[in-house]
């Protein structure tokens, strides 16, 4: 694929202010001399930071440890100083990736000698910082500061004689590279090795900084001195917090796997932000492991899409399906047209489509083609081919046997093929702080150092390109498990009992008098005695013991508890005092566990229970009266709902001796009550039928809100205009005197009248949903004139309620358009459009003084022409 250089890694950015900015760091070393048994090495420490970090700077000086490998103690402690200090950057300018980034750093290099005397087990040289970058997306939230260490390894001679003789692996990638999300990419971390050791790639764990206490690059104070480096500690060095999803293993998740022999980073990369990936590569001379070489980097991924044909490399159908459903990795918009072709081995086309998603079950086992081709004819084609291996039956799979400290043990790979045959096997025993605990044999065995469970992983090829991996728990312990059936019981002789054990080994039991199968997991006993059985379990050569105790007697002690009075419908427990093993109880009429020592029972009615306890052949037996009485009666009455300010009348009924009320009530079954808002009434009654419990009922009172009677407001209309009214607050309305009114019996009738009066009293009965009432008036003034709107000559607006506005008062008319006041200067100071609403002779808050004012009225008269009017008024104090 032509774009396919350009789906890289990059290295992390840093958003932040503080000395959190390094992005990254790997340590290397070339062997300069050798002289009197010691080796010089030219050693580099390179650490990346952000450009997007301005004020922080590397450390300068800074402090390199030297640790012996075996013993983790200090050799040597170095402050050296930065070498030098490059930029780097790159955009990319191709048109077919949408949003590119710009990748910019600052790259420091430390170059320094060390001199070490060779070694059995070699040296680690560290170096330390305070401070990752900050919302590392593969961390766990919250994990704070965690820092970072960077290492190179120099071998012992205990693990090759030449070891110390070494030049370590030094990656070869590019850092300037971009990476979009979800979108494939490959990432070669490649190392070269001038000594030709061969190379072993992996993902592993990224190191923080327990224990550091050196400030950051430049976190000295504000604006960053750059000289706050502290030696580092020993090792060994804690991971980080790896957080859901992701692991050492997995660091950007399970899309994405790097090759152990070339070093290649392939998959699809995971949602935009910033990943930690470490890289180990493993250094093996003639067979043997015997350094291993990290790289750290913060992996930042960003929103940017390649308008790219990417796909996996392969797609395995080696389980139980033949149906591949695939679409292209990019997401890019640039992307418009798709056409997919499947062939088979011969070449013959079995599929095709053009549809941006790909579904073919195909109809036989073998290898496919698949070919993707994007953008045909249009800007930014590309296409790209990938493998379909369709072999359904590879079913990976081991077994292990042994689980003891001292002993090997022992996996056997149990995987199974329809097609080809199984011939690559790799293992990792999990064990985190060794180098060589892998295997490439089929059947292998590991000894564990410490006892805990460990990971085991089987990754697992077929002759036919088929792959998968397996994961599987094992548990060491420091001597072989083994599980009892019983610790302790108690028999009553002459009856015999079968000890019961389970385990991997032989067993022996001990004593073996009254005994046999005494070399069998299960013997047989006799016992007259109270005896102690030990138990030996040895699974070559890892041993373990344990005990059974046997108690006997020689009769069944039951003491039943005494006959009791209890309310009708409760649970009581039967307690009755017994060493027996086993209990019998009946009826089993209301019993939860009739095999139960003490079970729970809730008794219909007056019922005598029977028990039945043994000891293996040993019984006794007993029985307890158990009586019931029923609850008193007690009924509260019905709820009911009434209306605001009325009264309710309670009607409860009960066949007890007494009774309360709550809240407090008058000592009657049926009180009169008046409560001012809704309540619940619990009533109690008791009785002396020996029974003590009280029975309660409630009943709920609703107190419906006070309605709420408007009429509307008082109104001026002309003879003959039709008057729409408008009542509110209930469900019903009644309105009153009927004459000239269009419906009585609705919110919203018409109102005629005509003859001319200086009020009509009109008034509404209003009833809510339970028939609560309230009644409310309204004033209509009716003069026998042309529709007409009257404003006074003169107002006193003194607060005496009477004369206090200088309004409109509209007869015959159906909308106030404006009302406007002005001064005698022109000012407007007052404008509305209400009916009966005006002036109240203030501006702004302040009361004016006697004067006279001009007024304009418009206005739409109940036929729809229009109205203006206008005139003076005077204003009195």
């Amino acid at each position: 694929m032509k774009h396919l250089s350009l789906l890289m890694l990059i290295l992390a950015t840093s958003l932040g202010l503080r000395a959190d900015h390094i992005t990254g760091g790997e340590m290397y070393y070339t062997l300069l001399s050798k002289s009197g048994g010691s080796s010089t090495y030219r050693v580099t420490l390179k650490q990346f930071r952000s450009c997007g970090t301005p004020g922080r700077n590397f450390y300068n000086p800074i402090y390199i440890g030297v640790f012996r490998r075996g013993n983790n103690e200090k050799f040597q402690e170095l402050n050296v100083p930065l070498t030098y200090e490059e930029q780097i950057s790159h955009t990319s300018t191709d048109p077919c990736i949408t949003r590119p980034p710009l990748v910019c750093y600052f790259v420091g290099y430390w170059d320094f000698n060390v001199t070490v005397p060779d070694s059995p087990d070699g040296y680690i040289i560290t170096s330390q910082v305070t401070f990752r970058v900050d919302a590392i997306n593969n961390l766990m939230q919250g994990y704070g500061r965690i820092g970072a260490t960077y290492t190179a390894e120099i071998p012992g001679n205990a693990q090759h004689a030449t070891g110390p003789t070494n030049s370590s692996a030094r990656f070869t990638g590019t850092d300037l590279v971009t990476v979009c999300a979800n979108n494939s990419f490959t990432y070669s971390f490649a190392a070269n090795d001038t000594d030709g050791d061969a190379l072993r790639y992996y993902f592993c764990e990224a190191w923080q900084t327990v224990g550091y206490s050196g400030g950051g690059p430049g976190g000295g104070g504000p604006g960053g001195g750059g000289n706050q480096s502290q030696p580092p500690v020993a090792p060994p060095y804690e991971s980080v917090p790896y957080g859901f999803g992701f692991s050492e293993s997995a660091p950007l998740g399970s899309r994405v796997s790097i090759d152990p022999v070339t070093g290649l980073i392939t998959g699809v990369a995971p949602d935009v932000g910033i990943y930690v990936v470490t890289v180990c590569v493993q250094e093996i001379r003639n067979g043997i492991a015997i350094a291993t070489q990290r790289k750290d980097l913060q992996i930042n991924i960003t929103g940017c899409t390649i308008a790219a044909a990417t796909l996996l490399p392969e797609y395995m159908l080696c389980g139980n399906s033949q149906q591949l459903v695939v679409a292209n990795q990019s997401t890019s918009p640039l992307i418009a047209r798709w056409n997919w072709e499947f062939r088979n081995a011969a070449g013959q086309l079995v599929y095709e489509s053009a549809s941006q998603t790909a579904d073919f079950t195909f109809p036989l086992p073998g290898t496919y083609t698949v070919k993707l081709a994007t953008n045909r004819g249009l800007q930014c084609p590309d296409s790209t081919e990938a493998t379909a291996l369709v072999y359904p039956g590879f079913n990976p799979a081991f077994s292990s046997t042994g689980s003891c400290i001292a002993n090997p043990v022992i996996f056997n790979d149990q995987t199974t093929t329809r097609f080809g045959t199984v011939n690559f096997w790799n293992w990792d025993f999990g064990v985190t702080s060794s180098q060589t605990d892998h295997s490439s044999d089929q059947d292998t065995q590991w000894s564990y150092p410490a006892r805990g469970r460990y990971t085991v992983t089987l990754i697992t090829h077929n002759s036919v390109g088929c792959k998968d991996t397996l994961q599987q728990p094992v548990d060491i312990l420091d001597k072989p498990p083994i599980l009892l059936s019983f610790r302790d019981t108690l028999i009553c002789p002459p009856d015999p009992l079968t000890l019961q054990a389970s385990g991997t080994g032989i067993f022996t039991w001990s004593p073996a008098v009254n005994m046999t199968g005494a070399q069998t997991p299960t013997p047989r006993v006799n016992v007259t005695a109270d005896t102690k059985y030990y138990v030996d379990l040895d699974q070559n050569g890892c041993l373990n013991r344990d005990s059974v105790m046997i108690r006997t007697t020689s009769h069944v002690a039951l003491q039943m508890p005494a006959d009791t009075l209890i309310c009708l419908g409760d649970t009581i427990r039967l307690q009755p005092q017994s060493n027996a093993l086993r209990y019998s109880w009946t009826p089993a009429t209301g019993l939860q566990t009739p095999t139960a020592a003490a079970p729970l029972v809730t008794p219909p009615g007056d019922t005598r229970y029977f028990l039945t306890a043994s000891i293996s052949a040993c019984t006794a037996s007993g029985d307890i009266w158990v009586r019931t009485v029923p609850y008193p009666v007690a009924r509260a009455g019905n709820d009911t709902i009434i209306c605001f300010g009325s009264p309710a009348q309670l009607h409860a009924l009960t066949d007890g001796s007494a009774f309360t009320w709550t809240p407090a009530l008058p000592a009657v079954l049926n009180p009169l009550i008046r409560p001012a808002s809704s309540t619940a009434y619990i009533f109690t009654a008791t009785d002396n039928r020996g029974c003590p419990k009280p029975s309660r009922d409630t009943v709920l009172v609703t107190v419906l809100p006070k309605v709420q009677a408007f009429a509307g407001r008082d109104t001026a209309v002309v003879t003959g205009q039709p008057l729409h009214l408008q009542a509110s607050g209930g469900s019903s309305y009644l309105w009153s005197p009927a004459e000239g009114i269009s419906d009585t019996r609705i919110p919203n009738p018409i109102a005629v009248f005509s003859s001319p009066g200086s009020g009509f009293r009109l008034k509404v009965l209003v009833q809510d949903q339970a028939g609560c009432a309230d009644s409310a008036f309204m004033l209509v003034k009716v003069y026998n004139t042309l529709p007409q709107v009257f404003v006074p000559t003169a107002f006193t607006p003194n607060g005496d309620g009477i004369n206090d506005w200088l309004r409109p008062i509209g007869a015959g008319i159906s909308e106030i358009r404006f009302f406007r006041v002005y001064n005698r200067w022109g000012q407007l100071v007052y404008s509305g459009k209400e009916n009966n609403r005006g002036w109240d002779g203030r501006i702004n808050g302040e009361l004016q003084g006697n004067g006279v004012f001009v007024w304009q009225v418009s206005a739409v008269d109940f036929l729809g022409a229009d109205f203006f009017l206008s005139g003076t008024a005077t204003l009195l104090r």
